[in-house]
């Protein structure tokens, strides 16, 4: 039988939360999980950053974890965004995850109290202690400020609960270091659709992704070829996705893509302050990607 380790691998769109009026549309989101599947997505992350994770509320997250796991039925796994900067917070959206039949969780780093290499040691360390549930690392300095080190990351790939990383440091050093330190069991996902080319030939598996949202297709395709190490044709593919990828972060996400996504009928492209809709100069940046890369409404 396949581990969830092993099952995890491909293109694994971050998720949206469509919202309506103010509230997560719970109905638009069950069709766009749905959709995502059938698109040929492999696996599922509700509630990161890309979920407005940070303007849920703990009973909307742990909602939106819920509606994705019923939805998605065990088609793929689903690995729940269970991160925070509080341990104990993290610990009770692990144990939700595991309770509604998630199959791994995200977990981010740190961020704004910036604790220090043992501290973030110490942290993941206790949630995998308190949780039997796989956990990938979530390695993000940009949003974080701080950074896991190798070093840190090959202490934590000894705890048999702590399988990955999400790796969005766009540091291209970084899959093969970990894996030296790490072993190969180590899952090594990239964060970051710009640099995941680059990522998978330096022995990634897969990524977790922004313009999959939008592209899920042309993102499955695309990660399909780089696993089976037809790097030309996915060349031509990244080419063709690269302004769709600059286009998802022309403003702060997920404005960009929500709006990419309301313009497939998916959702609207409500998003809850402080982000704001995308912009007029956004809205005629995100059509323009959209066309380019061939998908359309």
């Amino acid at each position: 039988m396949t581990s969830v380790r092993e099952r995890i691998q491909g293109s694994i769109p971050a998720l949206i939360t469509p919202m309506k009026d103010g509230k997560v549309d719970e109905a638009a989101f069950r069709k766009f999980v749905s959709w995502q599947i059938a698109q040929g997505s492999q696996g599922l992350v509700p509630c990161g950053t890309t979920g407005e994770s940070p303007t849920l509320s703990h009973e909307e997250h742990k909602r939106v974890v819920q509606i994705c796991v019923e939805e998605t039925a065990g088609r793929v796994p689903v690995i729940a965004g269970a991160g925070s900067n509080s341990t104990e917070e993290a610990i009770e959206l692990t144990r939700h995850a595991k309770e509604v039949g998630a199959d791994a969780v995200l977990h981010v780093t740190g961020y704004y109290n910036k604790p220090t290499q043992e501290g973030m040691y110490r942290h993941f360390t206790a949630v995998a202690e308190a949780v039997d549930l796989p956990i990938l690392l979530y390695n993000i300095p940009a949003r974080a400020i701080v950074e896991i080190s190798v070093e840190t990351m090959a202490r934590l790939a000894k705890h048999p609960g702590i399988m990955g990383v999400k790796d969005a440091t766009a540091n291209l050093m970084r899959p093969t270091r970990e894996r030296n330190a790490c072993g190969k069991g180590w899952r090594l996902l990239s964060g970051e659709d710009g640099t995941a080319l680059g990522y998978m030939a330096h022995g990634g598996h897969g990524c977790i992704s922004v313009t999959a949202n939008v592209a899920p297709k042309l993102l499955a395709e695309f990660q399909a070829a780089c696993l089976s190490g037809a790097y030309d044709r996915a060349r031509e593919l990244h080419d063709r996705l690269m302004p769709l990828h600059d286009a998802m972060f022309c403003e702060p996400s997920p404005a960009p893509v929500k709006y990419a996504v309301s313009l497939l009928g998916l959702c609207t492209p409500d998003v809850r302050l402080p982000l704001v809709e995308a912009s007029d100069d956004a809205r005629k940046r995100v059509q323009d990607a959209m066309q380019s890369a061939g998908v359309k409404p």
